[in-house]
């Protein structure tokens, strides 16, 4: 846990910077919770898999999803947006344009969730965020295209260190550290946005990035530390019994 700009931050889901070689996806992304200044906010839903890990950690804090007052996403994917029909009392906080970005996509084509975008269009507690939006006390939004359009990251300013929350606009240390991204629609756009990412990140000591599917990170004269180890391993039964799963680690030993 974190207190920083009158709030606790803590990070439900930390999200892994994986993917699956043969099946498609398999890197879940971050879930962040705020609450300070009278809100209770989360960034991010993860995708459909985690909902009942996502009211899991609600319930160990002694929250309910009914509790949530605002639930800001970064971006239209699945794996980052779906779940927003979880928290129907919430204030659901999307950039305008990407949303209407997603409303054009294909249906059956990419991670856009098309009936989920469809349906949030026209929701009666839809807020459409506007580029450099306060969109919580001292926390702003602003436009970090590349992955998708009007994808969004979050800075949360506190006097003595921010904490910016990247998103797939800068989604793991090797995309931040090489300023390209395995998921872009144009390299140089999204290369353009994690120098914006770093200029936030360097105007304060001590300042925190917390990517949309790494653990969250510092900085020092352009060097990046992880702040927290990895946790992170799949279970599967390869025999006759449900009694005696293989648990395949996926933090190998020297990692962090």
């Amino acid at each position: 846990m974190m207190n920083i700009a009158g709030y606790e931050l803590e990070l439900l889901v930390i999200g892994f910077p994986g993917k699956g070689v043969c099946h498609g996806g398999l890197g879940w992304s971050t879930i962040a919770l705020l609450r300070g200044h009278g809100r209770v906010a989360l960034i991010d839903t993860g995708p459909i898999g985690m909902r009942r890990l996502l009211r899991e950690e609600l319930r160990r804090r002694g929250l309910a999803p009914a509790d949530v007052t605002d639930l800001l996403l970064t971006h239209s994917h699945h794996d980052h947006s779906i779940n927003w029909t979880l928290f129907p009392q919430a204030r659901i906080a999307i950039g305008g344009p990407e949303l209407d970005w997603s409303l054009t996509q294909p249906w059956g084509e990419t991670p856009v969730p098309e009936l989920y975008m469809r349906e949030l269009s026209s929701w009666p507690r839809l807020h459409r965020v506007a580029d450099g939006e306060e969109v919580l006390p001292h926390l702003g939004a602003h436009v970090a295209p590349g992955h998708t359009p009007g994808h969004l990251i979050f800075v949360l300013q506190d006097a003595q260190r921010d904490v910016i929350f990247t998103g797939d606009a800068a989604k793991t240390r090797a995309e931040l550290v090489s300023r390209r991204a395995d998921m872009s629609y144009d390299q140089s756009v999204t290369a353009a946005s994690i120098e914006r990412i770093w200029a936030y990140w360097r105007r304060k000591p001590d300042s925190v990035v917390v990517p949309g599917h790494d653990l969250p990170m510092t900085q020092h004269e352009g060097r990046t530390s992880y702040l927290l180890s990895r946790k992170a391993a799949i279970q599967a039964c390869f025999g006759d019994s449900l009694d005696e799963p293989t648990v395949i680690d996926l933090a190998p030993a020297g990692q962090p």
